[in-house]
């Protein structure tokens, strides 16, 4: 077993789409819309071969995003070193993103940071 993929909604499918485009070499598929519900989405491939369906729809609630949370919490993405953490942390920090910890190792031994982008989620970076 596998995870096929993980989707998340979003606001701007067009800023998110550009989000991990830029910052996480993603591949897009073309826009799926959906003219009856007004729902649109694209499939982002990664290197590694995982997928992030990013969604939208109209007359969705967006609450405030609590760092301690129930439920999915970030989505980690895997750079192959430790000088590639440090280069997009600090590329997505002078782009404006806060950076909420590291870069860092763990007490369980990840080299990683957190940054919060895109919405309010936390988008984590680890060797």
């Amino acid at each position: 077993m596998g995870i096929e993929h993980v989707a998340m909604y979003v606001k701007d499918l067009e800023e998110a789409k550009r989000f991990f485009e830029k910052y996480f070499g993603a591949q897009s598929n073309e826009l799926y819309h959906n003219k009856t519900t007004d729902f649109k989405s694209y499939f982002l491939t990664f290197d590694r071969g995982s997928r992030l369906e990013i969604m939208t729809k109209p007359g969705m609630e967006d609450p405030e995003k609590s760092l301690a949370r129930t439920g999915l919490i970030h989505i980690a993405f895997q750079t192959g070193s430790k000088e590639k953490v440090d280069a997009l942390t600090k590329q997505l920090k002078e782009d404006g993103y806060e950076v909420v910890s590291g870069p860092r190792t763990t007490g369980d031994g990840y080299y990683e940071s957190c940054v919060v982008a895109l919405e309010g989620n936390q988008i984590e970076i680890t060797v």
